[in-house]
């Protein structure tokens, strides 16, 4: 059950999404710039744009659904409600040593109502997260990027059932949680000094950035992305089923996919 399918406007809509987020933290890597170490600003003045970039796009993507009939007010209100939960989640474990709750949400969200829903849900409950909790800042517009493609890619997995879907969905959520992290890591990354064997080196080559990179990952946020990916994959064990059950359930009584029909009232009526 497929609530946002990849059709063609919002698969178009998706794929731009996620080249936007992918050059947003790639870019240094690619791009020879000067702006390095304790006199870098960072992203404090691009994360804006990247944030008004990223909202119309979400928009964009509900929009494209309901020109082609693949949404309708029921799917709003069930994206409007997990997300409310989602931020939620995110506002009582706010990330403190990783343990972050509300990504074994996405992770079922995505998995059954489809790719496209768990990719709005994941942007929008991190919006209101951020909006509950404080968080916001230029990191934001990243954060809802990552989350979004927790979402996304979890409705993406191969269709599988009864134990082997909770052990690839447990498989998929630790290897998110832990990815999310080091994903994560490269909106700052660039722009900070942390020793000749752990910093970005403007202009260097490619693979040798990502090896310290990958130093740098190892030696400082691993201790907080395998507690997330942990917590997530223990989450989806053991309350995967019964809320898998529930939101599939909730999508049969809904008759998403079934279209309204209206009769005419019959004059004897």
């Amino acid at each position: 059950m497929n609530l946002i399918r990849f059709r063609p406007r919002s698969a178009g809509t998706l794929l731009l999404a996620s080249l936007i987020g992918v050059v947003a933290f790639a870019w240094p890597l690619f791009w020879q710039t000067d702006q390095a170490g304790q006199s870098a600003i960072g992203h404090t003045t691009d994360a804006p744009w990247l944030f008004v970039l990223l909202l119309p796009l979400l928009v964009a993507v509900v929009l494209a659904e309901l020109s082609e009939s693949g949404i309708d007010a029921k799917v709003i209100s069930l994206l409007g409600m997990l997300a409310a939960v989602g931020a939620a989640l995110r506002a009582l474990g706010p990330g403190t040593a990783g343990l972050e709750p509300g990504f074994f949400l996405l992770v079922l969200a995505g998995r059954a109502f489809g790719a496209g829903f768990g990719f709005v849900l994941g942007s929008v409950s991190l919006l209101g997260g951020a909006l509950i909790s404080g968080g916001v800042g230029p990191w934001m517009p990243f954060q809802m990027f990552a989350c979004a493609w927790v979402g996304c890619l979890a409705g993406l997995l191969p269709r599988l059932g009864g134990r082997l879907e909770l052990l690839l969905l447990a498989a998929y959520s630790l290897v998110a949680g832990v990815l999310y992290g080091v994903v994560m890591n490269l909106w700052f990354w660039p722009y900070a000094t942390f020793g000749s064997d752990f910093s970005f080196i403007p202009g260097d080559a490619l693979v040798d950035n990502l090896h310290r990179y990958l130093l740098f990952v190892v030696a400082t946020s691993l201790g907080w992305d395998i507690p997330r990916g942990i917590l997530c994959a223990v989450l989806v064990l053991v309350l995967g089923r019964p809320v898998l059950n529930a939101f599939r359930r909730t999508a049969r009584k809904a008759a998403f996919d079934t279209p309204v029909l209206f009769e005419p009232r019959s004059p004897h009526a």
